[in-house]
């Protein structure tokens, strides 16, 4: 036995012993039988120094690729001078990062509160719209998906996540996502928020109808309650523009940020809100805290992945290759319609729906034998998620298409056979 082999099989053995064997017999079966070593750009290489070209970006944290120089050094910098704050002084890299949300976020969404996730981003967005309002109901939609700890799952929408779990937090009711009538009857005078992904991600890349997004602001308005939009997974680039509302012309009161922010280096996320919603936290400054959140390792990479988005152009690149990706996985879809029911999503945030949920097994496991990482939405195995990181180059993805193609033929032929 080689000494890879040897460090790959006590590996595999540690999670089936002290991390969960259910996850190493999922890996093992999608032929995941390796350990991911090094990375860099748009590849990952496991210990035998197979590569990959990493077609799923982290579910979308790897914006900038894997170890991008830029913010590698920002971290680095910022570890010889402090890497955690004490809490007592003031934090400039907080300060700075905090700055730079304002600029780039739409509209006068001003301040800042930073976590270390997203679903923290998602607590404390929750927690701020009902202070804000003094009102308890919170208003999400079916097949969200805005987190795992408790609150944040009082508003997914999977029902697979939450019914573990109940009761869950009381006041929380779901309504179809798109459905601007169901949401008109939800919405009163006791709502505290409305929260929902401007493009469902794990619901299975699901852009929203014409219009949608600024109906949902005209019934927030009319009845006073807030918008939340969380763009932990749409933001920063994702869909071709800095956030997903965008493309609607809509400001939010509150949005929720993660993932790509801490430049694929750092985890942080956060949640920043309009001058007036943040009016109680001004008058009780600590009624929201975190030990860890903010901390200026975390806050150098987000400032250093936020000006390596500016600086490189990423949002324009995130929409050509957008739309060359997407046209070409139409083109897929055409010539393999009994596989592929529908191509769809914004920028490179893409959704590929298969006809039957069985076959998307045997397509991620032939994508993963030519060395391309891709993986099923959570809340829908039939939808194939593609989020590269904005860096990737056309011959890339090029060479993902005719991957993908040999595995759609070889799904085609499965079909013909049952």
């Amino acid at each position: 036995m080689s000494d890879n082999q040897q460090i790959i099989d006590e590996t595999i053995e540690k999670y089936e012993q002290y991390i969960n064997p259910a996850v190493a017999k999922l890996f093992r079966f999608m032929g995941l039988s390796t350990i991911e070593w090094e990375a860099q750009g748009n590849v990952i290489r496991d210990i035998d120094g197979k590569e990959y070209i990493d077609c799923l970006g982290g579910y979308g944290v790897f914006s900038l690729g894997h170890r991008h120089p830029k913010v590698v050094e920002a971290v680095k910098r910022q570890l010889d001078l402090m890497p955690m704050s004490s809490k007592v002084l003031f934090d400039k890299p907080m300060a700075d990062l905090a700055a730079l949300m304002a600029e780039i976020t739409p509209g006068d969404l001003t301040y800042s509160f930073f976590v270390n996730s997203g679903t923290e981003a998602v607590e404390g967005s929750l927690k701020l719209a009902k202070v804000h309002t003094g009102r308890n109901k919170i208003i999400a939609t079916v097949n969200s998906f805005h987190g795992k700890t408790l609150g944040a799952l009082s508003a997914t929408g999977r029902d697979l996540f939450r019914d573990p779990f109940q009761p869950l937090l009381t006041g929380f009711s779901h309504v179809p996502f798109g459905d601007i009538d169901a949401l008109r009857q939800a919405v009163d005078e006791e709502t505290a928020a409305v929260i929902l992904e401007p493009v469902q991600g794990e619901g299975g890349i699901i852009v929203p109808p014409v219009g949608y997004l600024s109906a949902v602001r005209d019934i927030c308005d009319k009845t006073g309650a807030l918008l939340i939009c969380d763009e932990v997974q749409s933001g920063l680039g994702r869909t071709g523009k800095m956030f997903a509302v965008e493309h609607y012309g809509v400001i939010p009161d509150i949005i929720t940020t993660a993932k790509a922010l801490g430049g694929g280096v750092m985890p942080i996320g956060a949640f920043t809100a309009r001058p007036a919603i943040w009016d109680k936290y001004i008058t009780s400054p600590f009624l929201h805290t975190s030990t860890f959140g903010g901390n200026p390792l975390a806050c150098a990479a987000a400032i250093a992945a936020i000006n390596v988005i500016k600086e490189e152009g990423l949002v324009a690149k995130a929409e050509q290759s957008g739309t060359y990706f997407i046209g070409k996985l139409t083109e897929l879809a055409h010539t393999y319609p009994e596989v592929v029911k529908e191509v769809r999503g914004q920028g490179l945030m893409i959704g590929v729906e298969l006809t039957k949920e069985g076959i998307g097994g045997l397509i991620l496991s032939e994508m993963i034998d030519k060395g391309v990482l891709i993986a099923y939405t959570l809340n829908n195995p039939k939808v194939i998620r593609i989020e590269p990181p904005l860096i990737i180059e056309q011959q890339q993805i090029d060479y993902v298409i005719a991957a993908l193609a040999d595995a759609l033929a070889k799904a085609q032929d499965m079909l013909e056979d049952l």
